[in-house]
């Protein structure tokens, strides 16, 4: 299951700036980093092309090393090998998991500089940090943080949007919620507490049993 995420927002104002820098996103493992960037650009764009680091064949890595200085060359190689055509201005190109080679980050300054697509990175945050030693950190780049979902999002997971402007309006006013409504805000946020803000775990949770952790509360 995709969840709504804030970030996404935070996409389209980048996206808003016409491709003057790549963005990567950095955050902790397994939370849900690869998926939003793919469904913005499933929903962004014309076209788009993920390449994995983690799995990407010799032939991607090659072109980073050998085709740089001839981009229309470069284009056509990874064009070829996703069986994706790319469209001026109108695809993104996604580097996951770019910790795990970093040339392809090094290549983001010539890339950008080029400005016929956008491009994403995503890492992960000890080890992107780590695998710079032998490379260039391209300027052309804006780094953004990605968290687990917060409790917000935990209940937008839920359709409880009405729920949350319900709060937000007695914050406003400084009131307190409805009893009927309290309780429910307070089984929301221990169900929270209790399966946490990570894709996997919520969608299983979602999946098979909504009501499993209020029958053990």
């Amino acid at each position: 299951m995709i969840f709504n995420r804030k970030i996404y927002g935070k996409f389209l104002e980048w996206k808003r700036m016409g491709g003057q820098k790549a963005l990567l996103v950095e955050g902790a493992r397994r939370i849900g980093k690869s998926t939003i960037v793919e469904e913005f650009a499933r929903n962004e764009y014309k076209s788009y092309i993920l390449i994995d680091f983690a799995k990407a064949r010799d032939v991607v890595k090659e072109a980073f090393v050998n085709n740089l200085d001839d981009l229309d060359t470069f284009f056509m190689l990874i064009s070829s090998e996703f069986k994706v055509k790319l469209h001026e201005r109108q695809s993104l190109i996604i580097f996951d998991e770019v910790q795990k080679f970093p040339r392809a980050r090094e290549a983001v300054k010539y890339l950008v500089q080029d400005g016929r697509y956008d491009y994403i990175e995503t890492g992960s945050l000890i080890s992107i940090h780590e695998n710079v030693a032998d490379i260039v950190i391209p300027s052309e780049e804006r780094c953004i943080k990605m968290y687990p979902l917060d409790f917000e999002e935990f209940c937008w997971a839920f359709g409880e949007e009405q729920l949350l402007d319900y709060i937000k309006l007695c914050f406003e006013k400084k009131r307190p919620l409805t009893n009927d409504l309290h309780r429910k805000a307070m089984m929301l946020f221990r169900q929270y507490l209790l399966v946490g803000g990570m894709p996997k775990p919520l969608d299983v949770f979602l999946e098979n049993s909504r009501d499993f952790i209020e029958r053990i509360l």
